[in-house]
């Protein structure tokens, strides 16, 4: 019993942690088609773990465990399967045009801006990526400039311009 309340429990918690991605990214329709499925899984363990004559502290355990493992094994799912935009904005240590002229050699669309730091003027960069791509950009600014400051949101919608995930 506790390996069956462990396994529903995994899945219903991961699919639970999908559902509410998809709803935070707008996709009702599918975060309720989720729902139907998440919540039969649970009522179904709830009700069984509930009705047991059996008052181990294992069938808690499980449930416990399940909904830890579940909420991991939900997060991972939603990365793998969830795709954002993202902005990166980027403070360079100094003017270099060379860096903005690497960036966008690989693939990457920047708007750059100059801006006046402490003590001298610098480049702050405006780049729209998808999610996959972000180590890589990173990688690419720390190479040419490993004290550039880094600011990384998640972008609900973008219209015009050039977006490109990079070469």
């Amino acid at each position: 019993m506790c390996l069956k309340i462990f396994f529903a429990r995994l899945i219903d918690v991961s699919l639970g942690t999908f559902r509410t991605i998809n709803t935070v990214k707008g996709k009702d329709i599918i975060a309720a088609l989720i729902g139907i499925v998440e919540i039969t899984v649970w009522f179904l363990v709830v009700k069984e773990a509930l009705n047991t004559t059996n008052n181990s502290v294992w069938i808690v355990f499980s449930y416990a465990m399940g909904f830890s493992v579940g909420t991991y094994l939900g997060g991972k799912i939603s990365k793998r399967f969830i795709r954002s935009n993202l902005e990166v904005q980027v403070v360079l240590s100094s003017l270099n045009d060379k860096i903005v002229d690497k960036i966008r050699e690989e693939g990457y669309g920047v708007t750059s801006i100059e801006v006046k730091g402490n003590n001298n003027k610098k480049y702050m960069l405006y780049i729209q990526i998808r999610d996959q791509s972000l180590e890589k950009l990173k990688k690419l600014i720390r190479k040419y400039d490993n004290r550039a400051f880094i600011v990384v949101n998640e972008t609900k919608y973008v219209e015009n311009g050039y977006f490109n995930v990079g070469k």
